[in-house]
């Protein structure tokens, strides 16, 4: 079964993760190569603008699977070098993938996101969580730490020390928690979530399409790089940005007072 069902509306994308009968747990050996293919095809389709990304059933992704975690089979099978290795090319490349995609990506967390699946959903530009959600980072609980690079971010989205406490006591937190602590935006009721998800992508897609991508990619390298860095980029970036037809659009459609009407050229 393919774990991510794609659905397109217009310019948005409608990922799903379709492993309910096991709670959309991650990784399989193939995932890796599941969530490549999906970023690879929305990065080299200038009319995807934006993704939704949310778990079929009544979980978001509850992460290991556990009985194979216990059998040491499938992902944890074998050496110490073996079992880096599978974490390089699957887990590794499940998340660099995302971490990669170029158009905003709206997380619907529907419910439990516990380890790689909390970490997948904080790799998300935008969070937003029904109100039957919850977020955990348990892997000190079963001997092990997070190997999906969550250690680099959780404390860029929650700050150092609610990172920290999250991760030394394997605490969950409830979604009206995840909210006070920045780990969403906001929080609805489940019935409302996906309607809300969409209702953003809408407002994102709605966007000068280039620049929403130049944007996104400033946003991820000011994570990282110094204030000096990114005042460069943006020059280049914006120079682009002015040659542009939708910026004469845009400037056209405020001084007519419109809506304006993006193209992508």
């Amino acid at each position: 079964m393919t774990l991510i069902r794609r659905d397109r509306h217009d310019h948005i994308e409608l990922w799903t993760l379709d492993r309910p009968d096991r709670l959309n747990a991650l990784p399989d050996l193939e995932d890796g190569e599941a969530f490549a293919a999906a970023c690879e095809a929305v990065n080299a389709d200038p009319a995807v603008r934006c993704v939704i990304l949310t778990g079929a059933g009544r979980a978001f992704s509850a992460g290991g699977d556990l009985k194979a975690m216990k059998d040491r089979r499938d992902m944890f099978a074998g050496s110490g070098a073996e079992i880096r290795e599978r974490y390089r090319r699957v887990v590794h490349r499940i998340v660099r993938s995302l971490y990669g995609l170029e158009v905003p990506l709206i997380a619907a967390v529907n419910g439990p996101a516990m380890g790689l699946g909390c970490d997948i959903a904080g790799l998300a530009d935008i969070r937003i969580a029904s109100e039957t959600a919850s977020f955990g980072v348990p892997f000190l609980k079963l001997g092990i730490l997070p190997g999906d690079g969550g250690a680099w971010l959780m404390p860029r989205n929650i700050g150092y020390a609610r990172a920290a406490e999250m991760l030394f006591t394997a605490r969950m937190l409830d979604a009206k928690t995840a909210m006070e602590w920045g780990l969403v935006s906001r929080v609805v009721a489940p019935e409302r979530l996906m309607d809300e998800a969409m209702a953003i992508a809408e407002e994102v897609a709605a966007q000068a399409p280039n620049a929403l991508r130049m944007t996104k990619a400033l946003l991820r390298q000011g994570r990282d790089a110094t204030f000096d860095q990114i005042l460069e980029m943006t020059a280049a970036m914006q120079a682009l940005a002015h040659l542009t037809n939708d910026h004469a659009e845009g400037a056209a459609a405020a001084l007519e007072k419109r809506r304006p009407s993006f193209r992508g050229d």
